[in-house]
């Protein structure tokens, strides 16, 4: 059971890092879906820097519990921040891109957690 614990923690770290670079470095499909749920340019690194926070507390929980579980959370937190973000606009196609995130940051936390 641990080794899908690695792994699906291990693809949701690594989801959110690209996310966090399509941020840092202002991809145009990604500049369009946060402008699109009314994000600011100023605001990107802040939500990357969340993003890389928990992905690097998603690897280093896979050895301290606690820390991955609180990154699991912050990062299931931060996607359905993201759902609502783009739902509040009225930006319905905007929902799309968070959801393969939250999943994988959901399976992690609930893998954690039974892990424990």
């Amino acid at each position: 059971m641990f080794i899908v614990t690695i792994i699906v923690t291990i693809l949701s770290a690594v989801t959110l890092s690209i996310s966090a670079v399509g941020k840092l470095t202002k991809m145009p499909a990604v500049v369009t879906s946060l402008q699109g749920a009314g994000v600011p340019l100023n605001r990107f690194p802040h939500l990357a820097a969340l993003e890389i926070a928990a992905a690097v507390g998603l690897i280093i929980g896979l050895f301290w519990w606690p820390l991955g579980i609180a990154a699991a959370i912050g990062a299931v937190l931060y996607f359905v921040g993201a759902i609502f973000a783009h739902l509040r606009v009225g930006d319905t196609k905007g929902v799309n891109g968070p959801v393969v995130p939250l999943l994988l940051a959901i399976a992690a936390l609930v893998l954690r957690l039974l892990g424990n």
